[in-house]
Parts: C-alpha cells; structure tokens; sequence
C-alpha cells in the first residue's frame, strides 16, 4: 500500500433505512428510527469523508434491505478480491447479491466460502499490519475466519466476542495504523484480550460510556479519526495520542447497532493494514 493513494469507501444511502427486525439487543421495532434524521446523519458523514479527500463510491439501495446501508458488512477487500459474506440472519443474506454483482461490475474478483460457514465481512475481519484480527461467536464463525486466512496467505487471530452489545469486531475494535488500535476489552474474552496486548503495542481504551456511543466503530482517514459525536474521552484520548478527531451524529443508526464504521467499507485498504508485509 502506498501513503499517496486516494482513499475509497463504498456507502449506501439510508432510502430504505429502518428497524424492520431486531436481530441484536440494539434493535427495537417498537422505537424504530426517524427517517429524515437517519437521512440527514447520513448526509453529515458522505459530506465529512469528502471534505477528507475521500472517493466515495456510493451502491443503489433497495427496498426491504434496511441494512444495506452498512456496507462494512458487505464483505472482506483485499487487493482486487472480494471475499463475500455469509450472513447468519437470512434477513441480511439477502443483500449478498446486490453486493457480489456491485463488486463483479467494479473490477473486482468475487469470492464465495463453503456453504455452512458465517462470515460478516469487514464487521468481523480487520487487519491491523499484516495480521487479520477475526471477531467469533456472535456473527461469524472461527472456522470461516480460518478459511478467509487460507484464501488470502494471511494470518489470521480469532478474538471470542462476549457481549451482545457487540456483535461485530468493529463496534469494539478500530485498528488506527500498524501496531496501533483503540479497542473495549470487556467486548472479548480473556484470551483475546491477553492476544490484543500481546500483538497491538499501542493500544487506547475506551470506557464504557464511549463504548455504548460506539466510539470503537470509528472510520481512520490518515491521522483523521471520525467517530459519533458524545465520546469526550475518547475523543482526548486520541488528540493526545496525535490524531485529529472529526465528531458526527449517528444516533438514528446507533438504534440498529451501527455508527461511522458500519455504514462504510473502505475499498482501497485500511490505514492500518498491511497486505504486503
């Protein structure tokens, strides 16, 4: 990867956006989210990857996809491949094929893994250097992870999730830069979290208020972190730590468990990761 590339993210617009089902403990159909504002959150964070210098290429949204728009969930980039999920709720499996027939258009090389696997893509799979560290339990399944690691040559580290809350590697774990991370430890059982110090020197904890603020499901544009306003010391944690924070509301996408890092899928790699290390 080069330090001078542009960097590329895969947005869906929230047309379509709502809590139509509740398949993690964030979810509520009976709170449901308010359209125009999930809209307009959505807008603020389109606008302020732009203003980064980011190319966001944006996929058509479809009616009675509400997810669609965490594109994060789409799959696993690596170089021109695209490793596609398997969800584990039929209720987002049915997204697949919008995904698979985007990234077949865009030059990309699709790729599927045996049926009986569930793989959740970049939610649970993100590269800090060149290791892939893998989320299991809740979404996606070690066993997958361990085929993804086969596919690609690369190693890949199974982290236990414990808590509903979070489901997905991403809402408690954000790679920064190589051997660098902010993370929520009590998302993950003791030997992960003993595997997260072991391997990531720099790490930065987040406590439990920025947690449930989803301040782990940040997006990294450079030394430019982008998080969901209302994550104080996250927020000073990281300007210590020499990143420039850029706060935006994402309350509407809060309700289905999602924030910065969910509703975005970076195309080009990571900051943090290193494919040819």
């Amino acid at each position: 990867m080069t330090a001078m590339r542009q960097p590329t993210i895969l947005m869906c617009p929230p047309e379509y956006y709502g809590i139509e089902y509740e398949i993690n403990p964030w979810m509520s159909r009976a709170r449901g989210a308010v359209r125009e504002t999930a809209q307009a959150q959505w807008r603020m964070l389109y606008e302020t990857l732009l203003g980064l210098g980011v190319r966001v290429e944006l996929l058509t949204p479809q009616p009675g996809l509400p997810d669609l728009v965490f594109t994060a969930n789409a799959g696993l980039v690596f170089k021109n491949r695209f490793i596609s999920s398997r969800f584990r709720h039929e209720v987002r499996a049915r997204e697949t094929p919008h995904f698979d027939a985007w990234f077949a258009s865009h030059g990309f090389q699709v790729e599927h893994l045996p049926e009986g696997m569930y793989f959740e893509g970049a939610g649970d799979a993100l590269f800090c250097g060149p290791i892939l560290f893998a989320g299991y339990r809740i979404r996606s399944d070690a066993l997958a992870h361990q085929e993804v690691g086969r596919m690609i040559g690369k190693v890949v580290l199974p982290l236990e999730l414990v808590q509903g809350h979070f489901y997905h590697l991403d809402t408690c774990f954000c790679p920064l830069a190589p051997g660098e991370a902010i993370w929520y430890p009590p998302a993950f059982d003791a030997y992960a979290q003993r595997v997260i110090r072991s391997q990531i020197p720099r790490l930065i904890e987040v406590n439990d208020h920025d947690a449930r603020r989803f301040g782990c499901n940040a997006v990294v544009i450079g030394r430019t972190v982008v998080v969901n306003t209302g994550c104080g010391q996250l927020t000073e944690d990281l300007e210590q730590a020499g990143y420039r924070v850029v706060t935006t509301p994402l309350d509407e996408f809060l309700k289905a468990g999602g924030s910065a890092k969910c509703l975005t899928l970076r195309l080009d790699g990571e900051e943090a990761a290193v494919w040819d290390g």
